[in-house]
């Protein structure tokens, strides 16, 4: 079958209290939950009306449909309304001391007349024991728990035919007070089951235990400001103990050996199933299945939350065993009445199985969940789904999605962690880059007034400190006093000239240049020391590419003179060339003192140089960042100065686009 469009039915989801933690999906026994963008709703064609999930949800957004305001109405404006209660009142209730305070509690609510549906259980287990009689040899599965019956006809339809054909209590209660007393009055069931509001057409409305309380609480009901009454004969006999397992059992009249012998008890959502399926598979032959869906009814949903089973239960066989006292026998019964009621039912099929996927479809789903082998199959159950091949299932029968695959979004997780640690770092960097942009830009326009305001009265220096020392004539003071002047005017010249060169904000000319060709003339210039040795590697694959070839001229020599520099000791200064498809790189590494862990963020700084005074200006590295940058390009430097931690020295990595539209 495909899924249909969703409808809100008896169970279903306040979206605004799920947090996702698939309990729901956990418990239901047809996994009629599915999950969309991490919600859980209830599939309401899907659903048996178990109520489990009502139970497991903690943050109870799991709820079924509710009856009060319609029995309210029932109540206010029909003059007679009849109650039947399902025998497990005396468990919910088991703080009013007796029946007739319930019954006066009821009677203050608005009803007219009040029955134990425990009478409908001795009429259908009489029904059942005549059926067990008459067809020897044929197994049955018990068909007075709603849930169960919904189930069948869901999920195993071609086990139909071995369903009880006989209505539940509830049903068995209606007719016989439409028989007998001809009563065409509203009937209203209380009792613990959530599936019994939409069993049979019978019953005018439904009402769980839970509700009643509300309505109790509401109107203000105690036991102690009531009057007490009594149920309408005739009352429940052996049926009063319908609510625990083997209940149904024990109110028929079957021989101890073939009880023993011939009948399976199975409650729960667990073990009903398995009955079933053993049923089905024929292993169990032609044994008699009594199930219930709940852990007896009187554990079912519409029971107060935190109720304790045992405790529970003996309330309810005390009651067995006091009613059956206070009788003397069953004479006071249903049965003594010789009421004959027709008690058939039939059964219809809504197949509500999915097509199994197949297993190529299973395989793809997992290799998505990342469980490319059996031992990546961790059967968690964290998803809900008791193994990993089931949940692989369920998502594409559409029911689940790969996200509530815990494993797989603790490693989806670790993934965005590590991918927004990248994105961070990679933030930072830009977030520098475009302060350090900021800075020079900001260096450069100081710069350029400084140099242009300094650059004529230093023209007259110079020209008037080389008139003067070329007519000083033999006086040797003067001449030294002099040529410091000019040796000292051309020092500044040279720094006015970088500030000019630093603060001009040059067009970039792009051109077809040869890498290989550009290296030779950045090296051709360099005056390498004798103690200093030169080694570049060629890795590149195409050494064209764009860019404007005397500008990285400027660039490539102003990273080697700084590396040549920096080994005044002696060493190696080496060059790397390498390439990619859409990047050229350039490293140029030497075995000098290194820079200081601190320095490394201001070397491109205008005016910051580690160099000694009056053997730098600062310019170089600034100059070199600001060309790269306006290539579109990247530059990093990492450093060592600490000998401790490895050999020491410097390495600068630039990153060019090949092409201008790169």
């Amino acid at each position: 079958m495909e899924l249909q469009t969703k409808k809100r039915g008896l169970v279903y989801t306040v979206k605004d209290l799920c947090r996702v933690c698939y309990t729901c999906v956990r418990e239901c026994p047809v996994k009629a939950i599915r999950i969309v963008d991490g919600q859980a709703e209830v599939v309401a064609e899907r659903c048996i009306g178990c109520g489990n999930c009502t139970i497991v949800c903690s943050q109870g957004a799991k709820v079924y449909e509710r009856s009060i305001d319609r029995v309210d109405a029932l109540l206010s404006t029909e003059s007679d309304v009849i109650a039947i209660v399902a025998p497990s009142y005396v468990a919910e209730f088991e703080e009013i001391a007796h029946t007739s305070l319930f019954a006066g509690m009821l009677k203050k609510l608005g009803f007219s007349q009040l029955y134990e549906v425990g009478m409908g259980a001795d009429l259908v287990a009489s029904a059942y024991e005549k059926l067990i009689n008459g067809n020897p040899g044929k197994g049955y599965i018990s068909s007075d728990c709603p849930a169960i019956v919904s189930f069948i006809e869901k999920y195993h339809p071609d086990l139909i035919d071995s369903l009880m054909p006989v209505v539940s209590p509830m049903v068995a209660t209606i007719r016989y007070i439409r028989e007998v007393s001809k009563s065409k009055a509203k009937i209203v069931f209380i009792g613990p089951c959530v599936a019994k509001k939409e069993e049979s057409g019978e019953v005018d409305e439904v009402l769980t235990f839970s509700e009643l309380r509300s309505m109790f609480t509401a109107g203000r009901i105690r036991a102690s400001n009531v009057v007490e009454s009594e149920f309408t004969p005739p009352l429940a006999m052996n049926g009063a103990g319908f609510p625990v397992s083997r209940g149904l059992l024990q109110s028929m009249n079957l021989e101890g050996n073939y009880v023993d012998q011939r009948v399976i008890v199975a409650e729960g959502r667990v073990h009903f199933q398995e009955a079933i399926s053993e049923y089905e598979s024929g292993m169990l032959g032609s044994m008699q299945l009594e199930l219930l869906c709940c852990e007896g009814c009187i554990m079912g949903p519409g029971t107060s939350p935190k109720g304790k089973k045992f405790v529970r239960r003996s309330h309810v066989l005390n009651h067995l065993h006091q009613r059956l006292n206070q009788s003397g026998g069953e004479e006071k019964g249903v049965k003594g009445e010789h009421v004959k009621l027709d008690l058939s039912r039939s059964f219809k099929r809504d197949d509500q199985r999915i097509k199994v996927s197949s297993d190529q479809e299973i395989e793809k789903v997992l290799q998505q969940m990342g469980k490319f082998s059996r031992q990546d199959h961790l059967d968690c159950g964290a998803c809900g789904y008791d193994t990993c091949e089931s949940h692989a299932r369920a998502i594409t029968q559409g029911l689940a999605e790969v996200e509530m695959c815990l494993p797989y979004s603790i490693d989806t997780l670790h993934q965005t962690i590590h991918k927004l640690a990248d994105s961070k770092h990679k933030l930072l960097s830009v977030e520098q880059a475009l302060r350090q942009s900021e800075k020079l830009a900001h260096m450069g326009q100081l710069s350029a007034g400084i140099a242009h305001e300094l650059n004529n009265p230093l023209g007259v220096v110079i020209m008037y400190s080389n008139l003067l020392l070329e007519e000083c004539g033999d006086d040797q003071q003067l001449k030294e006093d002099l040529g410091l002047i000019v040796e000292q005017a051309g020092r500044c010249k040279s720094i006015v000239g970088g500030l000019l060169n630093f603060a001009r904000k040059n067009q970039v000319k792009y051109s077809r240049t040869d890498l290989e060709e550009l290296m030779r003339i950045s090296t051709s210039s360099l005056i390498v020391p004798d103690n200093i040795s030169f080694t570049m590697e060629n890795h590149l694959t195409n050494p064209f590419a764009e860019m404007d070839k005397e500008q990285m001229v400027q660039v490539i020599t102003n990273l080697l003179k700084n590396g040549i520099e920096a080994m005044p000791s002696g060493g190696t200064l080496y060059v790397n060339l390498s390439d990619s498809q859409d990047w050229v790189i350039i490293e140029i590494r030497d075995e000098g003192t290194g820079i200081a862990a601190g320095d490394l963020e201001k070397v491109f700084e205008p005016f910051y140089t580690t160099k000694g005074i009056g053997k730098g200006t600062g310019l170089g590295l600034a100059t070199t960042y600001g060309i790269v940058k306006m290539h579109r390009g990247q530059i990093d430097v990492k450093s060592n100065a600490r000998p401790e931690k490895g050999p020491t020295g410097t390495e600068f990595t630039i990153k060019l686009p090949r092409s201008i539209g790169k």
